[in-house]
């Protein structure tokens, strides 16, 4: 699954809609590329602002909102020896990333991290492979359900 955890400030993400068109545009990404869209879950986590620390000082209401997100990719990974898959996946986060952040005005940093599949399972499911007939099924059914 993608896995996006979005720690932002109380002041930031105040407004449902600005959530939504966030995780929209993010399960976009992923649904294009032929994922089912449940596997995308985002978590928008609240820190306080003295718990924010860049540069060992911590951010002041003045600051622009610090947002940091983190993505764990565990269904499917980039190959590993493929430079430049990895970096125009990084582009086009960035790119569906850069104006929504610019337009509301934070200061922001994202980072994916990809973890072995092998170690992922679903309502104890274990996950379909790749453009098989069992993710089909979860496609369609838009929730793990048994296959075989």
């Amino acid at each position: 699954m993608p896995l996006w955890l979005i720690y932002h400030p109380p002041t930031a993400y105040t407004d449902p809609s600005t959530k939504d068109a966030l995780v929209k545009a993010l399960t976009s990404i992923y649904t294009a590329f032929g994922l089912p869209a449940f596997y995308v879950v985002v978590h928008f986590i609240q820190v306080p602002l003295e718990s924010t620390y860049i540069g060992g000082v911590t951010r002041s209401a003045s600051d622009p909102p610090f947002i940091r997100l983190r993505a764990d990719h565990i269904a499917h990974n980039f190959p590993p020896d493929d430079d430049k898959a990895i970096r125009d996946a990084g582009d086009t986060f960035s790119d569906v990333l850069a104006p929504r952040m610019r337009e509301l005005g934070y200061d922001w940093e994202f980072h994916i991290a990809e973890t072995d599949r092998r170690l992922w399972k679903v309502n104890g499911l274990t996950p379909p492979e790749r453009e098989t007939e069992g993710e089909r099924l979860w496609i369609g059914a838009n929730r793990p359900v048994p296959y075989e």
